[in-house]
């Protein structure tokens, strides 16, 4: 089988396409996924540089990748919802690090994974499941944003941050997004209704009147000035920096889960959810997407296409 796969932890010159990978096993809850594309996430990054092997068992040769597009190829006995031909997305974390999505054949287990919408290509399904997961799961189970609220998401330009700010609207909320001078009309056409430049000083002291919610995607200082920002800080949820929790806020892993996944598709075929692809790779330059997305301040998603 096509892959990309690295045998050990270490810089993106560890990445390799290779031919000769095992097919995977199906098991009986397992979806056997014919991939599209795969979309490229900082947590790739971070499993391949084995900062995450304290949190799953990990087995060589890994291939990278947590979230894919593709057409469903086999089915195992127990699977219900799917079967061959279906066309699927999904955020495809298993309980143990090895066969993820930069390759020909995928195995996802079926709570994994939902119809892909219509309205998306599958390039742009690929890369909507773990960003738009976190956005979604953050702020409606955690933040639990209501009509009329003042939402502010930080880094709104990047995969997560562009997602929150669509969801937001969707429900209704007056957004605040920050994000460099140039990314500013970028959001406003997503609906943001406020744009705030993070250069330019405390985001604490740029705002007019504290917030409802704030979803941080930044950290550190970022994350430090978020009590200044919200009129309760319990209402701070943080998905990059497990410091939240200490100061009364909530630090949020995202899941995968079915419903939420077809509440994603549900919103991108009502056009309330677009997926802006920065740039699309095919798989032998699955190094060099990687190395784009470690480089940062890259505005939508970065995808690697096998079909």
């Amino acid at each position: 089988m096509r892959g990309a796969a690295y045998d050990r932890f270490g810089d993106v010159d560890v990445l390799t396409v290779r031919d000769d990978l095992p097919e995977p096993p199906v098991g009986p809850d397992t979806v056997l996924v014919r991939v599209h594309a795969a979309g490229v996430n900082p947590v790739d990054l971070a499993i391949r540089r084995g900062l995450l092997a304290g949190a799953y068992p990990h087995h060589f040769p890994i291939v990278p990748g947590w979230e894919l597009s593709g057409v469903v190829e086999a089915v195992g006995p127990a699977v219900v919802d799917f079967g061959p031909g279906d066309e699927v997305f999904g955020y495809v974390r298993r309980d143990d690090v090895q066969w993820g999505a930069m390759a020909e054949l995928v195995p996802a287990p079926q709570r994994c994974l939902a119809h892909k919408p219509a309205s998306l290509s599958f390039a742009e399904a690929g890369a909507l499941p773990l960003a738009g997961l976190t956005a979604y799961q953050a702020l409606t189970e955690v933040l639990d944003v209501h009509e009329g609220e003042r939402v502010l998401v930080h880094r709104a330009a990047g995969g997560v941050g562009f997602n929150a700010v669509q969801i937001a609207v969707a429900l209704g909320a007056h957004v605040v997004g920050t994000a460099s001078p140039r990314n500013h009309g970028f959001l406003r056409d997503a609906g943001a209704a406020e744009v705030l430049d993070y250069s330019a000083g405390p985001i604490s002291a740029q705002l007019s009147e504290p917030v409802d919610a704030v979803l941080d995607l930044v950290g550190g200082d970022t994350l430090a000035d978020t009590p200044k920002q919200v009129r309760d800080v319990g209402r701070v949820v943080s998905v990059v920096d497990p410091a939240v929790n200490g100061m009364g806020g909530r630090y949020v892993f995202v899941r995968p889960d079915a419903h939420d996944l077809e509440e994603l598709g549900r919103m991108a075929d009502a056009g309330q959810l677009r997926v802006p692809i920065a740039r699309a790779f095919p798989l032998e330059q699955v190094a060099e997407a990687q190395a784009l997305v470690g480089e940062g301040h890259v505005r939508g998603k970065v995808v690697v296409t096998l079909r």
